[in-house]
């Protein structure tokens, strides 16, 4: 099949495929690259979510819900718990009213059903492509500190901070619950939270003192707090 004929599909710089049936995975891969799109592929959901976590940057998911481990619901839950905004699409033979009303719940923007067909597919893509357009772009801010989600930049100010991608997860963790207090256990399984990555209650303290220092040093008022005994918190004013 010429899949170059489907026009009209802007280039997406990164897509995930969650798909275990390999036939398939491949046939997603081949027709999504024809469109001039860069594609990775996950064949379970631990992986889906490992992938989805480092890379931090795919545009767009198509996910199977029968996975082998995680189930393709079980990994749209776990995303959007964790703050991910990456549009969605669910992929699966099940068509039942139950099954799209589980897929949507879990925070699936869309559902296809298989057998599938590639100019649908195309077309429910650019239509979820038009919808993240339209949303405004995700800018957290606390005080005179911005995090922009989509490029992954940091302001303090208007001076720009460098972070590694275990110091932005930690930031966008902490500021996506401005003023509430994350237990130590809360950060380490969202910052740490990948197969095959472990972290001590040490690492965090020596990640923190890192992030504190682009933060909070030499500007006032400080903004990353601690509660002894507890964890710590991010608010732009400091509690009495």
């Amino acid at each position: 099949m010429v899949l170059a004929e489907f026009e009209g599909l802007s280039i997406i710089v990164k897509i995930l495929v969650v798909e275990d049936e390999k036939r398939m995975a491949q046939v997603l891969r081949q027709g999504l690259q024809e469109q001039c799109h860069s594609v990775f592929v996950a064949g379970d959901g631990c992986e889906a979510l490992h992938l989805a976590r480092r890379e931090g940057c795919f545009e767009l998911i198509l996910l199977d819900v029968m996975l082998p481990g995680l189930n393709g619901i079980e990994v749209a839950r776990r995303l959007r718990d964790g703050g991910q905004r990456i549009p969605v699409l669910m992929l699966t033979a099940r068509d039942t009213v139950n099954d799209v009303v589980a897929g949507l719940n879990a925070g699936a923007d869309d559902y296809l059903t298989k057998p599938l067909s590639l100019a649908v597919l195309f077309a429910r893509i650019r239509a979820l492509e038009r919808r993240a357009a339209a949303r405004p772009r995700p800018v957290l801010s606390v005080g005179d500190l911005s995090l922009d989600v989509e490029e992954r930049r940091a302001l303090r100010g208007q001076r720009e901070i460098q972070l590694t991608p275990k110091e932005f997860r930690l930031l966008e963790f902490l500021m996506r619950n401005q003023g509430r207090i994350a237990s130590r256990q809360a950060i380490i399984d969202r910052v740490w939270g990948s197969p095959g990555e472990n972290a001590e209650e040490n690492t965090l303290d020596a990640l923190m003192r890192l992030l504190r220092r682009k933060i909070d040093e030499p500007q006032e008022p400080k903004l990353i707090q601690t509660m002894r005994g507890v964890g710590y918190y991010i608010e732009a004013a400091p509690r009495c």
